[in-house]
């Protein structure tokens, strides 16, 4: 068959039908099909045996371990438990996970085996031209008949498992998928192909799934970025990018990586959380929601501030339903995931260089080329460096309304930040002006942190008044003030007004209507 011509295919199941070159059997044949782009590699021994399963675990009753992350340390002693007690629970938790790393190497092995044997007796060429869901049949069917020639000893459950772990692998992203399907993890952390980690309610688990080898990890991460016109390799080993549903994802790979290709996603919410939601998770008072709501809709300039995964983007995403919908709103992205609903929206999105270091176009370069696209309000995802003073520039001279986000743990630091990107951006202008330039932009810095009990608060919603001497004065509306923790570890906290009565954007509110509802929102906090 491989000497003939290969038929173009007219329908699903003729194109299927040419997906096994030959019947299947117990022995590999004699010449592999060519692989298809992205699959992960055969082992090095494609008919090697399928492990031995562990004694003590049938297959009627064993799991799949990488479809169900396990917490090994469920029910360990408190910090003011017993120590005998939690000595019990120590040596219980080490006979499980045990177990556990048992069962996870025999799926693992058999997993190894029955894929090698796939690659072996399919025409990854012709399983190309099937659309998804005719090669996901394809693939289930093989793998069956492989399962049932090779006498694998596996529940359904774990056989149903087993299929879909490998059609994850040859048309999907892996052992990523079950991760990647689940609405409650807000991060998925990839440390080499052996330890993946994720992010729950705040609080960072170590998972039972893993990659087959760094081989098919790196294969993952390259089908990623590809797929947003980007690389990742030896000689551009650090890319960002993202997956179709605007997941932030990060790739580092070696040699800058030194155990094996790291990959770190920021999942992206399918539904997108509005102010009520940050009520009702505590994260803002109803009266500091109000005042933001008014802060968002009378156009002020507005600078997001916040630690690594402190909720920025959700809350700056958040803001940006209280813009209007007649505005022209350009948003600028090093990897797009603002979900604006407003109908005049233009995302833009940064470019790295090609292989001869060419062709990048850089948050500044957007920046600047927004102020020739008549925007009413620009919105920048992340400054980071010289882009902040096009931005401050963009806000000072007729876009009221801007927003954007940066890295700092305090309003205070936040505005050195910015003075320090600007100093470094080489535009030789002397601190004063500087801060007057940051004066003249910001209206309202609203700081945004992860607390130590994995929840997500705002904690300060300042206003920039103005220059004594040469030192920014901002001034506090709200602020979260933490009490205490109860006995499961959660911080106890509040949102209190200071008691402002009249902030310095009144008049901007005044203007569009809704000094009212600031008054009554700051009424009602005191």
């Amino acid at each position: 068959m491989a000497d003939a011509p290969r038929p173009a295919p007219t329908a699903g199941a003729q194109a299927a039908a040419q997906v096994r070159p030959q019947a299947l059997s117990g022995a590999a044949p004699a010449a592999k099909p060519q692989q298809l782009k992205g699959a992960p590699p055969p082992a090095a021994k494609p008919n090697a045996d399928i492990a031995t399963r562990p004694q003590g675990i049938s297959g009627a009753d064993a799991k799949s371990e990488p479809m169900v992350e396990r917490r090994t340390d469920k029910g360990a002693a408190k910090g003011n438990g017993k120590l005998s007690s939690g000595i019990d629970q120590m040596h219980k938790a080490q006979a499980v996970t045990e177990i556990v790393r048992e069962q996870s190497d025999y799926y693992h092995a058999t997993k190894t085996a029955i894929f090698n044997a796939l690659l072996n007796t399919i025409d990854l060429s012709q399983l190309a031209q099937l659309d998804q869901k005719a090669a996901s049949e394809e693939i289930r069917d093989i793998v069956s008949e492989l399962v049932t020639i090779k006498n694998v000893s596996m529940s359904v459950v774990e056989q149903d498992a087993l299929v879909q772990d490998i059609i994850n692998d040859v048309l999907g992203y892996g052992p990523l998928e079950p991760l990647l399907a689940r609405d409650d993890i807000a991060d998925i952390m990839v440390n080499g192909a052996g330890r993946v980690f994720i992010e729950v309610g705040g609080k960072v688990q170590l998972t039972n799934v893993r990659f087959r080898d760094n081989g098919q990890l790196m294969n993952i991460c390259q089908r990623i970025v590809s797929q947003v016109g980007r690389r990742v390799d030896e000689s551009s080993p650090i890319c960002d990018a993202r997956l179709p549903d605007g997941s932030r994802v990060n790739v580092i790979a070696p040699p800058l990586a030194l155990d094996g290709p790291t990959l770190t996603i920021r999942k992206f919410k399918k539904d997108k959380l509005t102010m009520r939601n940050l009520v009702e998770f505590n994260s803002i008072s109803p009266e500091g929601a109000r005042v933001l709501g008014v802060i968002g809709a009378s156009r002020c300039n507005v600078l997001i501030s916040g630690g690594t995964g402190s909720g920025k983007t959700t809350l700056l995403n958040t803001l940006t339903a209280f813009i209007d919908p007649t505005e022209r709103v350009i948003t600028c992205e090093d990897a797009a995931e603002l979900q604006l609903q407003q109908p005049h929206v233009v995302r833009l999105e940064t470019r790295p260089p090609n292989l001869e270091g060419q062709g990048s176009i850089t948050m500044r370069d957007l920046v600047k080329n927004c102020l020739r696209m008549r925007p009413e309000r620009i919105i920048v995802g992340e400054v980071r460096g010289p882009e902040a003073f096009d931005l401050l520039q963009a806000m000072n001279t007729g876009h009221d309304g801007s927003m954007g986000t940066l890295h700092a743990n305090s309003p205070r630091e936040a505005v050195s930040r910015l003075e320090s990107m600007i100093t470094m951006g080489g535009y030789g202008l002397p601190s004063r002006t500087i801060r007057e330039m940051i004066v003249g932009s910001i209206d309202i810095i609203v700081q945004a942190a992860r607390l130590r009990d994995g929840s997500r608060r705002i904690t300060h919603i300042t206003e920039v008044l103005g220059l004594e001497g040469d030192v920014i004065i901002t001034q506090d509306l709200f602020l979260y003030e933490i009490e205490g923790e109860n006995k499961e570890g959660k911080i106890i906290g509040r949102h209190r007004s200071t008691g402002i009565g009249r902030p310095r954007f009144w008049d901007r509110a005044k203007y569009y209507g809704l000094e009212r509802e600031l008054a009554e929102a700051l009424d009602a906090s005191e």
